[in-house]
This record gives structure tokens, sequence and C-alpha cells, in this order.
């Protein structure tokens, strides 16, 4: 049975997250999808991963026997983490925008499993071809056509990690406009907001199905 990496990184709980609300629905229905299978599951924000050190960075590029004991403990810190992604049939990852960028957390995430000669750069990488789906919810509209488009940064860092770099085949779904129901100047973009739930959250179903009946194939 195939193996779903889910990581969320919203710092709210479950009921008063966009991004959660998404993921926890692409991933029951994953497991209805395969009641047999694995998830292995990061939750960012309750149980961060350490941001990255001189240590873990500089152990990358060294042969592991010359890793001083420093760079040995936080090399394996590292390796744990890109073993999880390795393992992973699938990924998932709610990546809410926080001041036009990822939370420091997920970022921190990437940074220890993004290593060169093994996740990128190299063509045994285990990494290359694996989906990625990615819930990337934002306070307002950044689509193509609005006034803020050219401050759609998560997208566009995502895209050019996850594609570019480490070869990935990359989904976004995209709940946005979630401020509305909190803010009153916003209050006449419910609707819109409402209906772009409903839409990421039908899409989160529809693509852990697709998902799950490909990787059983």
């Amino acid at each position: 049975m195939a193996t779903l990496l889910h990581i969320d990184s919203s710092v709210f709980t479950d009921g008063a997250s966009a991004s959660r609300a998404v993921t926890d629905a692409f991933r029951r229905t994953w497991e209805e999808q395969h009641p047999d299978g694995t998830v292995i599951y990061r939750d960012l924000a309750a149980s961060p991963v350490r941001h990255i050190t001189a240590e873990a960075h500089t152990a990358g590029f060294a042969d592991p026997a010359t890793h001083t004991p420093e760079q040995a403990a936080a090399f394996a810190e590292r390796v744990r983490l890109i073993e999880e992604l390795e393992q992973a049939d699938a990924v998932l990852i709610g990546a809410p925008m926080y001041n036009l960028s990822i939370p420091s957390t997920l970022k921190a995430w990437l940074d220890n499993v993004v290593l060169t000669g093994r996740t990128f750069g190299t063509e045994e990488s285990k990494v290359k071809g694996t989906p990625v789906t990615v819930v990337a919810s934002r306070g307002g509209s950044y689509a193509p056509g609005t006034p803020r488009e050219g401050f759609e940064y998560v997208q566009n860092y995502l895209t050019a990690l996850f594609t570019d770099l480490l070869g990935t085949e990359l989904d976004f779904i995209v709940p946005e406009l979630t401020m509305a129901p909190h803010n009153p100047a916003m209050g006449e973009l419910i609707p819109k907001y409402e209906a772009s739930r409903e839409r990421a959250l039908n899409d989160a179903a529809t693509r852990a199905k697709e998902l799950a009946e490909r990787l059983a194939a």
C-alpha cells in the first residue's frame, strides 16, 4: 500500500485553519482509499524541526567520515527528515501565506530536506517524480488579474523548489479570501470566500482519490 507524507504548518488549530481543513479533506479521502496504507504526519507548528545550522549545512557537503560530533548529530536529524520524504509515494503540504511567504517552520523543513546530491542534483534522487499537493491558503487573493498578483510569492517559490529543483509532480489547491469572514472591510467578498473554500475541499477529495487510484494501479 502507498505511503502519504502529510505536513501541516498553520499556527491555527483544525477548527480555525483554512489549510488544515483542506489537508484533512485530502487525508480522509486518501485513508478511505488506503485503509491499510501508511500516513507519516508532521505538524510543524506543534513540533517544529530545527532551523538549519552551520553544522547541519556543512555536513551535507562533507564525507561522513570527517564529520565532527556536532555535524554528525545535526546531519542525522536531516537524514531522518529526508528519509521520510523519500519513503513517501505522495506528499501533502499545508502552506498558508503569512506576510506574503510560507511559515518559517515550513521553510525550516524544506531547508533540511533539500540536499545536493541526494534529493536534487542527481538522477538517483528518490524524490524526483513524487506527486506533491500543496494547499496554499491565503487571506486575500493573489490570482492572475488581481491587484496583488505581483505579490504572489508562495506558489512561485514552491514551484521553483518542488518542480525546478526537486523535479516533483506539483499540484496546488488554493483556498483564498480566508480573511473575509473576519474582516468587516471584506464582507462583500464572503460569498467568493465560501465558493473558494467549497471548491478547495472538493478539489482535495478529488485529487486524493485520483492519486490513490493511480498509485494502486
